[in-house]
């Protein structure tokens, strides 16, 4: 098992008191997909350096977790399918 760091910019249009219920989502998708979640941040709402899908903020999620080399392909997959994240970035994390 690999260790990775997780960022996810999580639309704006999200409620703030639905946001604990798209952090849920979004760690059921890591262990769905086989991840051990260790550590979960949110740092809450900045502004984005560039406008994406017309929005000038987003609420910012970061996760460090285990998961497996292969699954990480299918968490890709799920992060891009959902509607609610606006971009995603996973990195691997050197031991």
């Amino acid at each position: 098992m690999r260790n990775y760091e997780l960022t996810v910019i999580l639309t704006p249009t999200i409620a703030e008191e639905d946001i604990p219920q798209a952090m849920q989502k979004l760690q059921e998708l890591v262990t769905k997909n086989g991840g051990t979640i260790t550590d979960t941040q949110h740092w809450g709402r900045r502004r984005l350096s560039y406008p994406i899908e017309h929005h000038t903020e987003g609420n910012y999620v970061t996760m460090k977790l285990g998961l497996e080399p292969e699954k990480a392909r299918d968490l890709e997959t799920s992060l891009n399918i959902a509607e609610e994240y606006l971009r995603y970035l996973l990195l691997k994390v050197s031991d």
